[in-house]
């Protein structure tokens, strides 16, 4: 395989991580997705939010995202064996990209192509917990939060330490990582971590080489916070190619031999920082300021390509917690802009897009009660393409667009066990590059996807058990798909054309629950259906494709002689229609279960764990679409870890 540069770049991260010495200690103010430095608890958040914790993420045993969510809050994972796409509240595998919105430390990673947001080079080691917001979230996050957020909170220590590690395991996978964090002086800190993961991965001509470099330099010192940060990402996959449904269940592990030399090379850099402090009054003020550049080169369908992304990012926002009759009332105002080149050239195509979003927002928590809390809130975008295609737009196209978003939501505290809330949110999202340049011949620009989300939920806890019932619809108006009957626009080399279908409709009810059996044991499960369906047009009554109406997952966990750890899950996935099946015309992808177990041994400083996926070698395809291409799920899998901390 081909090595990364990242290989190199470790190992003298390493070698010095061993020369740190000291207990690693993390910021225990849990800030839970909203976006207010003033929510420190789920209970403070009129939504369903789940948030996976650091000891959650050590007894899963799990060594990438996609072992770690599949199942959970619902998520339902495709994947053509080029990463996976995470889905919320029913989208296909073909949308999931664009309605899920993936954030890491807030960072939005979905890109204004359709590509995936790529996660192969996240290190599960540098992740301090997981959050996520089932549901809606237009007004506090904007375009593509329509289905859910995913935010991916990494570490930030501010003692001194570090460690090191390596992982080993089935389809010729090894890894390595390490970290480093220490305090320069009193205020001042600074992280160091880094990860290089290789495998053969289960199909053939599929292997990865996926490698990150994360630093950040931290200020701390009263009302004061500045940090910068540089990420760097390198990653290498080959593609194995759709295969036929024959193929398939002759050889889930072969490639496509059409396409022999299929591949994808990605490196990206994104700098980051941000700076808070109180100002007049109650108020903070808080600024943030990014930029991503990206280079992309490969081979696709036997044809080279390249990419290539430079992303600016910056935002103010302005908060403050101001007293009223019943307790602290908190404002958020704020503002963000975005100015993103995008730009893609191969055999097939010449095309390219600049993109600049400006959004206005702001959100009200009132107490209107002791126990009752209101929320009201909006948010206005304007965006503007300037779209370049060599075969639909030679001569450049300008498309402007616009959406809002509003937000009420009430969150009633029952007693210290049990708590009820209510919400509407509107959601929105706009076309991408991709979709903008490919619709129906006389079609310029394709309308904004608008959406309205009302939910309603109840939990309940205590010492021994956590339960949680959330019920919602979704209802979308100018869906954006693409339909296969729909005319190709002039110099269309394919069939279809990316369109605003007609409304659509998602209701749903998700259900769980953990029983915390004795002090060392505990058992869980959670269950998820989602009833999707058009209610307009052709198709109007037929389910949404590639999506699952039932889901689930059973789980457990053991503590014993001392030092051990077993853990033990089920994953059901229900069958469900051929991504871009809008007619039901065709015959479903089948159920299917996924049995996975981890054992973990802690002593002092040292950490090992052994994780098996699929422990059954279930054959399942991660995607099947309604022309017949399958993608193949990974059979059964070993992951042996072990960590040193110091």
């Amino acid at each position: 395989m081909k090595k990364t540069l990242l290989a190199v770049a470790l190992a003298p991260l390493c070698l010095q991580s061993s020369l740190v010495s000291a207990q690693n200690t993390t910021d225990e103010t849990m800030v839970v997705i909203g976006r207010s430095t003033n929510v420190n608890s789920i209970e403070d958040i009129p939504a369903n939010v789940t948030v996976i914790s650091q000891n959650e993420i050590k007894e899963s045993g799990a060594q990438d995202l996609t072992s770690l969510l599949r199942g959970r809050a619902g998520i339902q994972v495709s994947d053509t064996n080029s990463g996976p796409v995470f889905s919320l509240r029913g989208f296909s595998g073909g949308q999931a990209a664009s309605n899920t919105l993936i954030l890491v430390d807030g960072r939005k990673l979905n890109r204004n192509d359709l590509s995936s947001p790529n996660l192969n080079a996240l290190a599960l080691s540098q992740v301090e917990r997981v959050e996520i917001l089932s549901g809606s979230a237009g007004v506090l996050y904007g375009d593509q939060a329509v289905g859910g957020v995913i935010n991916i909170i990494t570490k930030s220590p501010d003692a001194t330490g570090g460690s090191i590690g390596a992982t080993g395991g089935s389809f010729d996978t090894y890894g390595y990582r390490g970290d480093v964090f220490g305090r320069i002086n009193e205020d001042w800190h600074y992280y160091l971590a880094g990860n290089q993961t290789d495998s053969d991965n289960y199909r053939e001509h599929n292997a990865s080489e996926d490698g990150s470099i994360l630093g950040k330099v931290q200020f701390n010192k009263g009302d004061k916070r500045f940090f910068f940060e540089i990420n760097y990402l390198d990653a290498y996959r080959e593609y194995a190619g759709a295969l036929t449904e024959e193929q398939f269940k002759d050889n889930p592990k072969q490639a496509n031999p059409s396409n022999p030399d299929d591949y994808s090379h990605e490196i990206s850099t994104v700098y980051r920082t941000g700076y808070r402090q109180s100002i007049a009054g109650n108020w903070d003020i808080d600024a943030e300021a990014s930029y991503e550049e990206m280079d992309a080169r490969g081979i696709s369908s036997s044809a080279n390509n390249t990419k290539k992304l430079d992303n600016l990012y910056g935002a103010l926002q302005l908060e403050s917690g101001l007293p009223s009759k019943h307790g602290e009332m908190n404002i958020l105002l704020g503002v963000d802009f975005a100015d993103s080149d995008f730009d893609y050239l191969s055999s097939f195509l010449d095309r390219g897009n600049e993109q600049k979003t400006v959004s206005a927002y702001g959100l009200v928590n009132y107490p209107v009660q002791d126990d009752l809390t209101a929320s009201i809130g909006g948010r206005y975008t304007s965006v503007e393409d300037t779209l370049r295609d060599k075969t639909t737009y030679p001569a450049g196209q300008s498309i402007d667009n616009d959406a809002h978003a509003l937000e009420f939501a009430l969150n009633y505290q029952v007693n210290d066990k049990q708590r009820l809330y209510a919400r509407y949110d509107q959601n929105f999202r706009f076309a991408k590059v991709d979709e903008q340049a490919y619709t129906p011949a006389g079609v310029v620009g394709l309308k904004p996807q608008t959406g309205d989300s009302i939910e309603a939920g109840w939990s309940y806890s205590d010492s021994d058990v956590t339960t949680r019932l959330n019920v919602y619809r979704l209802e979308l108006k100018d869906e954006i798909v693409f339909d296969s009957s729909a005319p190709a626009p002039n110099g269309g080399t394919f069939p279809g054309a990316n369109v605003n279908a007609d409304a659509t409709s998602r209701l749903g009810i998700d259900i769980s629950g953990i029983w915390y059996v004795t002090d060392v044991a505990s058992v869980g499960t959670e269950y998820h259906y989602v009833d999707g369906e058009f209610t307009k047009g052709v198709n109007e009554g037929k389910q949404l494709s590639w999506v699952a109406p039932h889901t689930g997952r059973v789980y457990g966990t053991l503590a014993f002689l001392r030092d051990w750890q077993f853990f033990a899950e089920s994953v059901y996935t229900g069958s469900k229609y051929r991504d871009g099946d809008n007619a039901n015309s065709q015959e479903k992808v089948d159920d299917y279960w996924l049995f996975n177990t981890a054992v973990s041994y802690t002593t002092n400083n040292w950490q090992a764990s052994l994780r098996v996926d699929n422990w059954a070698d279930k054959s399942y395809a991660s995607s099947v679409n309604s022309w017949g291409a399958y993608y193949s799920g990974d059979g059964r899998k070993a992951m042996l870890s072990v960590d040193y901390q110091f």
